[in-house]
C-alpha cells in the first residue's frame, strides 16, 4: 500500500513529531497528564502532521521549526475529539474507552481545554503573525461547525449547503490549514500556500463524506465503535440527506429518525442503517467526495513534481478510498 510507504519513509520525522506530541501535554498535575495521554497513546493515522511535513518540502523544510505547527494541529484535533464525545455520550473511539468515559465529563472538558491551551502555547515558538491568524481563526470556525451541528441535530429540514458548510468547519479547515501552515513555516511562496490550501480544503472535504459514510456501512471492529453512531446522537450526514429526497423512502425514514430521536439514541438503529444501505444513498455521497478528491489533485498540477507532491496524491487517493 503507498500510504505505508510514504509513511515508512517519513518514519524518522513522524517519529520526532510523535514524541513532542508526548512532550507538549506533559505537567506536573499527574491526573491532567494521563487524560492528555490517553488519547494520545491510542494513536491514530497523524494525517494532520504527515500534511504538514509533506507541504513544508515545498519551501526550506527545517523540521525542528515545522514541527511547531504539525504538533499544535494534531493537538487541536485532539481536543476536539476529547470534547465531541462529551457532546455525543460516546464510550468509546479507536477502540479504547474515551475520557468521559474513563474519568466523567467535566474531566474530559477541562482536558480538551488545557490541549487546546498547549497547542497555542508549542505555536506561539514561531514569530510568524500569519500562523497565529490563521490558527485562531480556525479555532473559532471550528466552534461554530461544532455548534452548528449541535443546532442541526435531528432537523430533516437542512439543505446540502448547511451540511457541507458544517463539514467544512467541523473538518475541511483543520486538513487546509495543516498543508497552508506547513508551506508558510518553511518560508514558501505565498502561490504555494493558496494552492496546498486549497487542495487541503477538498481533501478535508472528501475525508468527511468518507467519515460520515463509514459509520453507516462499517463495523463496530473496523470503526473502533459502533455504527450508526451519527443518527444515535441526531447527526444527519450526506446518505441520509440524500435518502431523504427519495419519495419512495422519506415517510418511512421520518419516522425512523423521529423513532431514533425520541428514545434519545437508546435503541436498536439496525432498521434505520439497512434502509440508508439499500439504496443509492450512500453511492451518490460517495460520488461527490470522489469529486472533492479531483479537484484536490488538480489543484496541485502546477506545483513542482517533486516526491512530496506524488505523496500528498497518493494520501488523497487513499482518503477517498479509506475503508478505516
Amino acid at each position: 500500500m503507498k500510504l505505508l510507504d510514504i509513511y515508512a519513509r517519513m518514519k524518522k520525522d513522524i517519529a520526532y513529531v510523535e514524541r513532542e506530541l508526548e512532550e507538549s501535554v506533559q505537567t506536573e498535575h499527574a491526573m491532567l497528564r494521563e487524560t492528555s495521554l490517553h488519547l494520545l497513546k491510542a494513536g491514530g493515522k497523524r494525517i494532520r502532521p504527515v500534511f504538514v511535513l509533506l507541504s513544508a518540502q515545498f519551501g526550506r523544510y527545517d523540521l525542528q521549526r515545522v514541527q511547531h505547527i504539525a504538533v499544535p494541529l494534531e493537538l487541536i484535533h485532539m481536543a476536539t475529539l476529547v470534547h465531541d464525545d462529551v457532546i455525543d455520550d460516546a464510550d468509546t473511539r479507536r477502540g479504547r474507552l474515551t475520557v468521559r468515559s474513563k474519568w466523567d465529563n467535566r474531566i474530559a472538558m477541562y482536558t480538551g481545554d488545557y490541549i487546546f491551551a498547549k497547542a497555542l502555547t508549542v505555536a506561539a515558538q514561531l514569530n510568524d503573525p500569519r500562523i497565529h491568524q490563521i490558527l485562531s481563526n480556525a479555532i473559532v470556525e471550528l466552534t461554530v461547525g461544532e455548534i452548528e451541528q449541535i443546532r442541526y441535530f435531528f432537523r430533516t429540514d437542512q439543505t446540502l449547503r448547511n451540511y457541507l458548510l458544517r463539514i467544512k468547519r467541523k473538518t475541511a479547515l483543520l486538513i487546509a490549514i495543516s498543508c497552508q501552515l506547513g508551506a508558510v513555516a518553511a518560508e514558501a511562496d505565498d502561490a504555494v500556500h493558496n494552492i496546498l490550501y486549497k487542495f487541503g480544503y477538498n481533501v478535508g472535504m472528501a475525508f468527511q463524506i468518507r467519515d460520515d459514510i463509514l459509520d453507516l456501512t462499517g463495523t463496530e471492529k473496523e470503526l473502533g465503535k459502533p455504527p450508526g453512531s451519527d443518527i444515535r446522537q441526531g447527526n444527519l450526514t450526506l446518505p441520509v440527506l440524500c435518502a431523504l429526497e427519495d419519495p419512495r423512502i422519506r415517510d418511512a425514514l421520518l419516522d425512523e429518525i423521529e423513532r431514533i430521536r425520541i428514545a434519545d439514541g437508546q435503541t436498536d438503529v439496525t432498521p434505520f442503517l439497512r434502509m440508508i444501505r439499500n439504496g443509492p444513498y450512500i453511492e451518490a455521497a460517495d460520488k461527490l467526495s470522489s469529486r472533492y478528491i479531483d479537484r484536490a489533485i488538480d489543484a496541485l498540477s502546477v506545483l513542482p513534481d517533486i516526491r512530496a507532491k506524488r505523496d500528498l496524491i497518493d494520501i488523497a487517493y487513499f482518503i477517498g478510498n479509506r475503508s478505516y
